[in-house]
């Protein structure tokens, strides 16, 4: 089995700061990456930014700097906030950077010695904001006002000399490649919609732009620059120092487990993308996931709307680990979720601080009274003991397979349900009616302590602060976290010391009207 895995986030445009979509996207990829790592897993994981582009050039000329300042100044801020998610991002790619222009720029001369592309003339509907070209059943107009049906952001006509790739060329091989490979576009609905997109004709793509400079330099023809979507796309190779296919990271992580991305970009990856690199004769992505918008209300969030939810101010609040819990929990893989204060502020009283934080404090407290401070000893496991040990190593297998088809919801449901009966174990046993058979009594000390380790184990890749905090209680690192050891009964070393710890999560007192 190939135990390398690549995952990439999409890299974000730094004409604004960090919204919750942003940080929803990393924390995602983020718990895919940690899951994998812990699973034995050399993994890749590429977040960055997108530098390139008409409405970056207008942001820099609206306050009056140079494009590349502008870049940086932002472009630290998405840094920044891959530190402030606890982020375990191996790279962080800007496509201002010469190892990107050098890779974008390779890219177009293989497409040109393919002969896939050509000189002509654009004339049609484009969206600075959405950096991408419309067609005229692909518009309305509102109050005088054109914009896209799909994304609603105003559209411009574009008429000015192009170079076109041969996107007609490849919508029999794309529909085949869709048929041959059914997880290459997930979640169904997301593939429903671009077979369909695909099906309707595809018409030639215009991707270059003459008509501003900020860009990366069509090869042999400075007078265009290369279209930002085929830009940016390539970040997901440059990062592994394509065009040199021969290094380590190239031959380890490409073709790229994963491109996890909004909803909302869905057709430049899963059209535009794989033909590119069909026509370039390069490996196509396993896998393109367009996951769900985080909803404000009933809208998307953007900035033109003025409903952008900072997660910067959530964190202050709530902290970083509650937030991401919720997001992983709450929000439905694959669907839109809304976040709402009320359902943070309960997750985090219920699962976190009732069902886990309690757990780990009660259980802790009784072994330090009454076990000398140590993990038993004396240990004799019975038909109780085992039914609830022994469900983790019988769901082993089943959780990585359902982690591989990006089930996180079956993933998160099986750690509260874990908890619930964890609690209700740990309560039915009654091992403070137990003190004449210290035999069960250790056993049941022990048994539920091999389950906090467990369920803290499996929490890592969701809330890893505060299960590190939980495997303090053991003096586990976070080196020792080992997702097959999870079917170990009697991982922990019997007779050492239990440490307590602090309040893992504070409950929040809820305000009624």
């Amino acid at each position: 089995m190939d135990k390398n895995f690549y995952i990439t986030t999409p890299i974000y445009y730094p004409s604004a700061k960090p919204h919750m979509g942003h940080a929803y996207s990393s924390i995602i990829a983020d718990f895919f990456a940690r899951f994998k790592k812990i699973d034995g897993f050399k993994v890749n994981f590429l977040t960055g930014t997108d530098e390139h582009g008409l409405k970056i050039q207008r942001a820099a000329e609206a306050k009056g700097i140079d494009p590349l300042k502008f870049c940086d100044e932002i472009s630290l801020t998405f840094r920044n906030l891959s530190k402030t998610l606890n982020l375990t991002n191996t790279d962080f790619i800007r496509t201002t950077e010469n190892r990107h222009k050098e890779s974008v720029q390779n890219l177009w001369k293989e497409l040109e010695k393919n002969n896939e592309i050509y000189l002509s003339k654009y004339s049609g509907w484009y969206s600075v904001s959405d950096e991408a070209f419309y067609s005229d059943d692909e518009i309305e107009e509102i109050n005088g006002k054109k914009i896209s049906l799909s994304s609603k952001s105003s559209v411009e006509w574009v008429d000015e000399e192009s170079y076109f790739f041969r996107l007609s060329k490849w919508e029999k091989p794309l529909l085949d490649y869709y048929k041959d490979n059914p997880n290459f576009i997930s979640p169904s609905s997301r593939k429903n919609e671009i077979v369909s997109f695909v099906k309707s004709g595809l018409k030639d793509l215009s991707i270059s732009r003459k008509s501003f400079s900020w860009g990366i330099p069509v090869p042999n023809n400075k007078d265009h620059v290369i279209y930002v979507w085929l830009d940016a796309l390539t970040n997901y190779l440059s990062a592994l120092n394509y065009p040199d296919t021969k290094n380590e990271l190239y031959k380890d992580f490409w073709p790229a487990s994963m491109h996890l991305i909004g909803k909302d970009i869905i057709r430049f990856h899963a059209v535009y993308w794989p033909a590119f690199l069909m026509a370039a004769k390069l490996p196509l992505p396993k896998q393109i996931y367009g996951h769900g918008w985080i909803l404000s209300g009933d809208e998307k969030m953007s900035k033109s709307k003025g409903n952008i939810l900072d997660p910067l101010e959530i964190i202050d609040k709530y902290g970083l680990d509650p937030l991401r819990y919720y997001l992983i929990k709450e929000v439905s893989f694959g669907n839109d979720g809304n976040i709402s204060q009320d359902r943070l502020e309960d997750c985090i009283n219920s699962d976190l601080a009732n069902n886990f934080g309690n757990l780990c404090q009660r259980v802790t407290s009784f072994a330090i009274k009454n076990c000398d401070g140590k993990i038993p000893n004396n240990i004799e496991f019975d038909e109780d003991d085992l039914k609830i040990l022994n469900k983790f190593k019988s769901n082993l297998n089943l959780i990585r397979e359902k982690i591989e088809y990006r089930d996180i919801n079956f993933y998160i449901d099986f750690i509260i349900k874990s908890l619930f009966e964890t609690n209700k174990y740990f309560n039915d046993q009654e091992p403070w009616n137990k003190k004449n058979n210290l035999l069960r009594l250790n056993t049941i000390v022990y048994t539920t302590l091999e389950i906090v380790r467990k369920i803290s184990f499996m929490l890592y890749p969701i809330i890893p602060e505060s299960s590190l905090k939980a495997l303090k209680i053991f003096e586990i690192k976070e080196n020792d976290i080992k997702f097959s050891s999870i079917e170990n009964n009697d991982y922990l070393k019997k007779n050492t010391k239990i440490n307590q710890i602090d309040i893992l999560f504070k409950k929040i007192e809820k305000k009624y009207d």
